[in-house]
This record gives C-alpha cells, sequence and structure tokens, in this order.
C-alpha cells in the first residue's frame, strides 16, 4: 500500500505574509558552488549550514567577517529576501546550498531567472522563488539599494510584493503557491489524499492481482 511506503512529508514553516529587508545580490548566474562551497557537503543533518552560505565572500582569509559583503553590512545583515541576478542558483544541484539559506533567515529569493534544479529545491523547502520583469527588478533594487528603503512585505495569498512606493503583482503555479501556504513538500501534499490512492491500490490489484508484488521479507 502507497501509505506503507509514505507516512510523512517535510513540514516547513508556513508562507502567507512575511514582511522583512531585502538586500541586492544582482550578479549573474551565482552557482550552488558560490552560495554553498563543498567543505560543507559533508553531511545531511541540515545543521549548522547557515554559515557555509557565500562563506568565500562573507569572511576574510582569517576567518573574520569581510566587511564588503553585502549580508555584513548594517541594513543588511538579517535580510529576509535576497535580490538576486539572473539563472541564480546554476551548476550543481546541492540542495545544502537551499538548506543553507534557509537557515540563515532567507524566506523569499527574487529575480529573473532560477536554475531549474535550485528552483525545485527551494520549492520543497520553504523558500519562495519569484520572477519579475526587467523594469520591476530595476525598481527594486533602487529599494534594496539603501537601508533606509530596503523593506518589503511579500503576500503570497495576494501575489503581491509591497514597498513603500508601489505594489508589484507576481504569476505563481497554484500548486506552488498552495503548497508553500501549507508549509508542504510534495510528499506531505500528497499524503492528505492518502485515502483516495490506497482505494484506488485496492481497486486496481483487485482488477489486475499479477501485478502486485509479493510482501518484502524485510517488512
Amino acid at each position: 500500500m502507497f501509505g506503507h511506503y509514505f507516512r510523512q512529508g517535510n513540514k516547513m514553516d508556513t508562507f502567507k505574509q512575511i514582511s522583512g529587508r531585502i538586500a541586492p545580490m544582482l550578479e549573474p548566474n551565482i552557482d550552488t558552488d558560490v552560495i554553498m562551497p563543498k567543505q560543507f557537503l559533508k553531511g545531511i543533518d541540515r545543521q549548522g549550514l547557515d554559515k557555509g552560505v557565500f562563506f568565500d565572500r562573507r569572511f576574510m582569509a582569517g576567518g573574520q567577517p569581510n566587511p564588503d559583503f553585502i549580508l555584513n553590512m548594517p541594513g543588511w545583515q538579517s535580510a529576509t529576501f535576497l535580490l538576486v541576478g539572473p539563472n541564480f542558483g546554476c551548476g550543481s544541484s546541492r540542495e545544502h546550498a537551499v538548506w543553507g539559506l534557509k537557515q540563515l533567515g532567507v524566506r523569499g529569493l527574487i529575480g529573473s531567472t532560477f536554475a531549474g534544479i535550485f528552483d525545485d529545491n527551494c520549492q520543497r523547502n520553504g523558500i519562495l522563488t519569484v520572477s519579475l520583469d526587467e523594469p520591476a527588478l530595476a525598481r527594486l533594487a533602487q529599494l534594496a539599494a539603501s537601508a533606509d528603503t530596503n523593506s518589503i512585505t511579500v503576500s503570497l495569498d495576494r501575489c503581491e510584493i509591497t514597498t513603500a512606493e508601489e505594489t508589484i503583482s507576481f504569476v505563481i503555479s497554484e500548486l506552488k503557491r498552495a503548497m508553500l501556504a501549507a508549509g508542504e513538500d510534495a510528499i506531505a501534499w500528497t499524503l492528505q489524499y492518502l485515502p483516495e490512492i490506497e482505494n484506488f491500490e485496492v481497486a486496481h490489484y483487485s482488477r489486475r492481482p499479477w501485478l502486485k508484488r509479493p510482501a518484502s521479507p524485510l517488512g
């Protein structure tokens, strides 16, 4: 039975409406090796990865914070959103990059394009990715460049980004929006339909018993 194999999905923080500062990182093609260097990929427990995020840029050779890196500057140190350049998250598919961003407190990424696998990893870990056109990104970049104007509110219910000057609408698939709002990954979302799935299995194998695999000796 389906439920025998999948009893629990990844439960995450819900995302409905979040306010916070946005930090500009507009360089194109920032890859996952920059986001999470390889020396932080040794574990799979997702602990302590916030230290590794942008490690080679956030810290100097001696380990002290780099004062010239945007996320170390007053006004951007606790950014909830990143305004990123095109093709953000390209490179290898390391999910550690997304785990680290989430641990650092990043809840949303706003840009023009995102690498496909990275975008999927953000979805399954509760980080919103928003694609906007260039004029909207340029206006956000002006606001994000100043600590006096870099606060925004993102409403997933209304699919809107609100700044001190305007409201920007964005498009997101209804399934992606609903899963982020509920704080559920694909498995957790699917399990709400478990009774229907198991009823289908019973009917399916009753009509085609030769397709049912024998029980595993391992249980």
